[in-house]
């Protein structure tokens, strides 16, 4: 049967606009952008290394054109050496511009099933400020030292001429860096970069290994996926977590340690990026002891760390809606200032006590902000910004972050109420994500669409398994309603 007939772009503006964000920019913004495309791009700074001999390639999303980092490794006697070039996006977007501005009110790319919504105007994001293949770019470099046991060593921060020569995706590395699967056809004559890849992925192995045994959480996070055709929504696919990932996340992780670490050390005030001790912790000691697992009465990372390891090998199948559950317990991050003297609040799920967010300032306004600071620290100039400044940018980053969740929450389950309105009457097994006073809410295994539970959600909690019917969907409200 034909799908149902519904304009999920004009809806995902209109949901913009109404989560208080300002999808459209204005023309001082694109005055600006229109000086810098007829700008010629200035000479070479003399103080930026000149790194462009380097075999660096960037990994991200097959549609992905605002490449923020790439990466480039060596083995050296002491441990592999990693280096994170970040797009220098502060160079194209001076603080106090009209662009900045509006970073500073949207503060992140919205993402949705259709449409993506950029902080930055695309001429900047997919190419001036992009780490785009085969083109010279300006970057922040972020290098440090993975030990044999997974342990940052010596770590260094410093402005860098780069080149991006190969822009890969998760899609073509990730199954052959996972367990060995076939080498895509355009890679397999390129020993350079198959060598490189294979050290990268040795390097991520050790932090992530290391990171399990300090206590940071891992989980296996199935996002749901529109499926188009000619712009309509014909049905919804799992993506899970690869291989490449892995990789990318566990060098970023990484990178924002580093980074972290360097901004404290120079004595200045930051954003920092933490997620507190969870406040659900005894609904997290209900679900383990169910599964057979006895965790301590108070937040122990470590321990639930342990018991998710665990329970990963013995139930890989329903691992996944385990994961959401505890996912869902945990409670958003957000972002805080940290003053110099101040203590660190860390981040639980990451077990890192020192963690920011700068690697991905294309899409992500607090990440600007911090390559700003440590642009400043570098050129031993003086903070771009107050504490009170930064404080209010933390607050506003936080509040649309939450606010673009709702959005792409609602766009997936409009999304999704397109593309299952002729499934109504099947039945699907399910994973309660959320009990609260506007009601219960479960998320269907495959493929992954979440709604509300309408008959039979009493007594049940976040984390039961439970098999629902699809009674109804409405996409114009989001609605996707099941029973029992």
């Amino acid at each position: 049967m034909n799908p149902v007939r519904f304009d999920l772009a004009a809806s995902a503006h209109e949901e913009m606009l109404r989560e208080g964000f300002s999808p459209d920019f204005s023309s001082a913004v694109q005055q600006e952008v229109k000086a810098l495309e007829a700008r010629s791009r200035p000479a070479a700074e003399p103080d930026l290394r000149d790194l462009r001999g380097l075999l660096w390639s960037s990994i991200d999303n097959d549609s992905s054109r605002d490449l923020d980092q790439i990466e480039f490794a060596e083995q050296k006697p002491e441990g592999i050496r990693v280096l994170i070039g970040i797009a220098d996006v502060d160079s194209g977007v001076p603080k106090g511009s009209a662009i900045d501005d509006h970073a500073a009110s949207e503060t992140t790319s919205v993402y949705t099933a259709v449409r993506t919504f950029p902080m930055l105007p695309l001429e900047l994001s997919t190419d001036l400020t992009s780490l785009s293949p085969n083109s010279d770019r300006a970057a922040l470099v972020i290098e440090f030292l993975v030990k044999e046991d997974g342990t940052l060593g010596a770590f260094s921060i410093y402005r860098a001429l780069v080149r991006n020569h190969f822009q890969l995706t998760y899609e073509t590395i990730g199954l052959w860096l996972g367990n060995g699967g076939t080498l895509p056809a355009n890679l397999v004559s390129n020993q350079g970069l198959i060598s490189q890849l294979e050290l990268q992925n040795a390097a991520a192995k050790r932090l992530r290994q290391n990171r399990a045994r300090l206590g940071a959480l891992v989980f296996d996070r199935i996002e749901a996926e529109a499926v188009l055709l000619d712009g309509q929504v014909q049905n919804i696919a799992a993506r899970a977590k690869n291989a490449a990932a892995d990789l990318i996340e566990d060098f970023m992780i990484a990178a924002n340690e580093a980074m972290a670490r360097t901004l404290a050390n120079a004595g200045v005030s930051s954003i920092r990026r933490v997620v507190k001790s969870p406040e659900r912790w005894p609904r997290m000691v209900e679900i383990a002891a169910a599964l057979g697992t006895q965790l301590p009465p108070q937040p122990d990372s470590a321990a639930l760390g342990a018991f998710l390891s665990a329970q990963k090998q013995k139930d890989p199948v329903h691992y996944p809606d385990l994961s959401l559950s505890i996912l869902k317990l945990m409670g958003p991050g957000e972002y805080v200032v940290l003053r110099p003297g101040d203590p660190s609040q860390g981040h639980f799920g990451l077990a890192a006590n020192d963690y920011t967010h700068a690697t991905a300032p294309n899409r992500r306004f607090a990440d600007l902000v911090t390559q700003r600071l440590m642009k400043a620290v570098l050129a031993k100039e003086s903070t771009p910004y107050t504490d009170d400044e930064l404080t209010s940018i933390a607050r506003n980053c936080t509040l649309k972050e939450d606010a673009a969740r709702k959005v792409e929450r609602t766009m997936a389950k409009r999304a999704a109420a397109v593309a299952f309105a002729n499934r109504v009457g099947q039945k699907f097994e399910a994973v309660v994500t959320g009990v609260t006073p506007k009601g219960v809410f479960v998320r269907v295994q495959n493929p992954p669409i979440e709604g509300r539970l309408m008959r039979g959600e009493q007594g049940l909690d976040v984390g039961d398994q439970v098999e629902v019917t699809l009674l109804r969907t409405e996409p114009a409200q989001g609605f996707i309603d099941f029973g029992r």
